[in-house]
């Protein structure tokens, strides 16, 4: 049953995401501001689709903790799900991704739409201070930079691989950084088409302000996500056992 609930909402996801991007096409002529229209429509079909379809529902803790005006997000990097719940959520965000995004057909003009921050990651020090260039640009802007510091989507219970990245960004920026811990591997896995019903929780944790050493800022923000994200994935994986239990019941 679940197998079907999976197929039936990658077909629905997919056709909404064709469908949304085609209908908004015309904000691209409009003023930078108004992108963020189409990316919460997203956000919010997609969300109702999972609850509809595959019984997730989401959670967010903390976000009262993000401070106003131009900051570092960084967040753990589990699923599709927190790239467009967090666009969704922050009042002008942008986000260092991998340049070959932007080459995607339509997809990529909403990128570059929103000024978003590409990297050729292959340039390791030049990449370093391209980011760091765009950065402060977009400081002047008082925008919120969504960053994944290890990279790329990690499964549940692989070991932390931080990249040096988002200290350099930290250390060039001298804004606070808010840590970002979350679940949602456990529910919708990375390079799985199979989705497992619950409450993925995503958890704003302290800033980390300005101003400490560059090496000591990377310990203290792999310190600070890994424990809270192990804390949330503990929990959600009671939630999944009690759930199955009172399923065979």
């Amino acid at each position: 049953m679940q197998a079907a609930r999976s197929l039936l909402f990658n077909i629905a996801f997919y056709l909404n995401t064709f469908i949304q991007i085609i209908f908004y096409l015309p904000v691209l002529l409009l003023p930078r501001r108004y992108i963020w229209i189409p990316v919460r429509s997203w956000a919010f079909a997609t969300h109702w689709l999972l609850k509809k379809i595959c019984g997730i529902d989401h959670e967010i803790i903390g976000f009262e903790k993000v401070p106003p005006g131009g900051i570092i997000v960084a967040s753990k990097h589990q699923s599709a799900w927190e790239t467009f719940t967090m666009a969704a959520m922050l009042p002008d965000p942008t986000f260092v991704l991998k340049r070959e995004l932007q080459w995607i057909p339509l997809f990529g003009w909403y990128t570059m739409k929103a000024r978003l921050m590409p990297v050729n990651r292959g340039a390791k020090q030049a990449a370093l201070e391209q980011i760091a260039t765009v950065g402060r640009e977009r400081m002047k802007e008082q925008r919120q930079i969504i960053i994944y510091p290890e990279g790329t989507r990690r499964a549940i219970g692989a070991p932390p691989a931080y990249k040096y990245g988002v200290a350099h960004l930290y250390g060039a920026l001298d804004v606070p950084c808010v840590p970002v811990a979350l679940n949602a591997g456990l529910y919708w896995p990375r390079r799985s088409l199979r989705f497992v019903p619950g409450t993925i929780r995503m958890e704003f944790l302290d800033p980390i302000e300005p101003g400490l050493d560059r090496i000591a800022f990377l310990k203290l923000l792999e310190d600070r996500i890994e424990t809270a994200t192990a804390r949330l994935v503990e929990a959600g994986r009671q939630e999944i056992s009690a759930r199955e239990v009172d399923h065979k019941r």
